[in-house]
């Protein structure tokens, strides 16, 4: 073969090969993962060889401009193919008309009926549509002392009125208490638990109904006249009822599947969950979400489906929820779960089914982070009634 012909082939191989190279989608995706152990290259090198034409450019974005920047970069015009997302940004970014709707993709998608149950309920956008995919998830449940319990011969609740006797039983004050309420900020839905499982809804008459407004009294009543709730609850935070449950200085409390490994290497068996009591005969926990979505401005959407599905499936969803703590969305990797003890990973997966988002507004942003607390603290320390603080709660909801 003469060297004109081999270069020919050669230039001819190089010039293929760069087409092909060309050819193969870029999927740029954003994300936010404060843990050193960061399993998305891993994660980028395992689609990219089953998927050889299409390439991933996952960047690390930091939590507090995630999205101040995504926001910017929507407006700009240099948003991100995909990304993770909560739902509080949602009616904004549906406003913006930012978002692709996935619903269709998401029933086409053989990983479905694999995603547990409530999910895809939970994370619907305002007018109905699916724009988000769930990728991880925590919902609160009850936290108690199980050798504490064990000691007064209790069992956990599973009614309101079984939690009060046993709040009431496992008082020894001022050394016990039976409940550690967070009355300071990112309380209320504790709160929640026993207020809204009772019918109280964030919507005008939906606080200040006569049922509303009693179980908010019997939440206030625990800590003025059955004294189960420490007396520093008004100012205590997220710190504080964690400190005094690991200290004895209360036998339940009310956080998520995040704080399980903390109490478990603080108390090993002495510590177990079970889900919210029943209160009039319903439950209702908060949901704490995490999901993807696809950008309606990229131009590469079949390939950015492909891999926040693939993120949402099986043994990948696992391993990425590895890194962040939280828990998986599919059954699957649920039923085999190893980053938290078996009983809060149970506790968990029996809270979906009940849990619940708030109204996504405006007026609910002001009630989570300045209006309960206030409100609450002014209740719990007789400076309002429990009517006077659902008064000025349901005013944020006035239409």
């Amino acid at each position: 073969m003469s060297i004109l012909k081999k270069l020919s082939i050669c230039a001819f191989a190089a010039g293929l090969a760069v087409s092909t190279a060309n050819a193969a989608e870029t999927v740029r995706f954003w994300y936010h993962f404060d843990n050193p152990e960061n399993p998305m290259s891993d994660l980028v090198a395992k689609f990219e060889a089953k998927n050889p034409d299409i390439k991933i450019e996952a960047e690390n974005v930091p939590w507090n401009s995630y999205y101040d920047n995504l926001y910017t970069s929507l407006v700009g015009g240099n948003a991100p193919d995909a990304g993770m997302v909560k739902l509080f940004a949602q009616p904004r970014l549906t406003e913006m008309g930012a978002l692709e709707p996935i619903g269709e993709r998401i029933n086409a998608w053989p990983g479905k009926a694999d995603l547990l149950d409530n999910l895809l309920e939970l994370n619907k956008g305002p007018d109905g549509q699916q724009y988000y995919l769930p990728i991880q998830y925590v919902v609160l449940y009850l936290y108690y002392r199980a050798d504490l319990f064990k000691q007064a011969g209790l069992n956990p609740p599973t009614t309101c009125e079984e939690f009060r006797t046993a709040a009431q039983k496992l008082t020894k004050a001022p050394d016990t208490y039976g409940f550690g309420l967070r009355g300071g900020k990112g309380g209320w839905d504790q709160w929640g638990t026993f207020v809204f499982s009772q019918g109280a809804e964030l919507k005008p008459g939906g606080l200040t109904n006569a049922k509303a407004v009693a179980a908010n009294q019997w939440l206030i009543d625990l800590f003025q006249k059955d004294k189960v709730i420490p007396p520093s609850a008004p100012n205590d935070g997220f710190q504080e009822i964690v400190a005094a449950f690991k200290a004895g200085k209360t036998a339940m409390t009310i956080h998520h599947i995040g704080s399980s490994n903390d109490l478990v290497k603080a108390l090993g068996d002495k510590v177990s969950a079970v889900p919210a009591p029943k209160c009039a005969g319903n439950q209702w926990t908060s949901y704490g979400d995490e999901s993807l979505a696809i950008f309606s401005s990229s131009q590469v959407k079949d390939a950015a489906w492909k891999w926040i599905s693939f993120l949402a499936e099986g043994e990948n969803n696992v391993a990425f929820n590895k890194a962040t703590g939280q828990m998986t969305v599919t059954k699957s990797g649920a039923e085999h779960w190893t980053l938290h003890e078996r009983r809060f990973v149970d506790a968990t997966v029996q809270s979906l089914p009940f849990a619940h988002v708030l109204p996504q507004s405006t007026a609910t942003a002001e009630f989570v982070n300045t209006a309960w607390q206030t409100s609450m603290q002014q209740a719990l320390t007789g400076q309002i009634t429990s009517q006077q603080m659902m008064e000025q709660l349901e005013s944020l909801f006035a239409q």
